[in-house]
């Protein structure tokens, strides 16, 4: 009994440890909540046609809430992982201003968007949103995720989802992701 009580209180000893450590970490290490919703479908649910190929394309609305008060920017990229050739990026905004706390239906699809922040180059090698565009089959789902920064990106207008994934490492403070179904 007296080896278990030295175990165990070692193990509660190594747990606090670990716990400071990690309420000291800083801003790379904890992250906070974030949430971020669309009024155009519901979390898992089917993206309208219109924000899709087959309609207009538009971007949906989406919305935020929870952003730490020591975010500087904001970054958003929407990309499909079940495309046939590997994920495929719809989206790519970053160095959006932390006070913003929407993006409008119909982002118009230039390098810079009104109000601040870039928009990089999707995989259909445009600037802005390119909708959801599968081949026949099976449903395809889309993540939206968005991330709050301690700062800015050094890069304008035109990055790849890579580029702007590879900036972001050790700045992230919180992140949020919302998922959206598409089948042709």
């Amino acid at each position: 009994m007296q080896a278990f009580a030295g175990v165990l209180n070692r193990y509660l000893i190594v747990l606090g440890c670990c716990a400071m450590l990690l309420a000291c970490a800083g801003p790379a290490y904890a992250q906070a909540a974030l949430n971020l919703s669309s009024p155009a479908f519901t979390p898992g649910g089917a993206i309208p046609k219109q924000y899709s190929c087959e309609g207009e394309d538009y971007s949906p609305a989406l919305t935020w809430t929870d952003v730490p008060q020591s975010a500087k920017t904001l970054a958003l990229i929407v990309d499909d992982p079940d495309a046939p050739r590997g994920t495929f990026v719809h989206w790519v905004v970053y160095n959006l201003p932390a006070s913003v706390r929407h993006l409008d239906e119909n982002v118009a699809k230039e390098p810079t968007i009104a109000g601040g922040g870039n928009q990089g180059r999707n995989g259909f090698r445009r600037f802005g949103y390119g909708g959801p565009c599968p081949p026949p089959g099976p449903t395809h789902h889309y993540h939206f995720r968005l991330y709050a920064l301690d700062s800015s990106l050094n890069m304008g207008p035109g990055a790849t989802a890579a580029q702007v994934q590879a900036a972001i490492q050790g700045h992230v403070l919180a992140t949020a992701e919302l998922v959206g179904t598409y089948k042709r």
